[in-house]
């Protein structure tokens, strides 16, 4: 492992436990923000990433957001609101950059793949 990597130098990544699949919870981080896609709007994006519907979320509030994410409610942190549905699967609605509102929705699979990855640490910013 390069521990000369930092966060904002990791670039798109999805929790581990999502093995091969390429529907998931895809998150970057910035300098100010964390960025939260849905790799299943990569396929239909691919030829244009940059319109590609992505949350931006702030930097600080991510702890308090991964927090929600592993009570497994639904609830509210800053802009980002997230719903859980009684069969798993979840919603996200937030901001883009621009101020335009965005929602990705997450399958039961793919939000408990990136639920494993919080609690295993894979999306803590240092």
């Amino acid at each position: 492992m390069n521990t000369s990597i930092t966060a904002t130098d990791r670039g798109w990544f999805k929790a581990s436990f999502s093995n091969q699949s390429t529907n998931c919870v895809e998150v970057r981080f910035t300098t100010d923000s964390v960025l939260i896609r849905d790799s299943k709007q990569n396929e239909a994006h691919a030829d244009a990433l940059d319109q590609q519907p992505t949350i931006a979320h702030r930097a600080v509030h991510w702890p308090a957001f991964l927090d929600l994410a592993l009570s497994m409610r639904s609830g509210r942190v800053d802009a980002l609101n997230a719903d859980l549905h009684q069969d798993g699967s979840a919603d996200l609605t937030g901001m883009d950059r621009n101020n335009e509102p965005v929602r990705l929705q997450y399958t039961t699979k793919e939000w408990d793949a990136f639920i494993k990855g919080v609690a295993d640490g894979e999306f803590t910013l240092r």
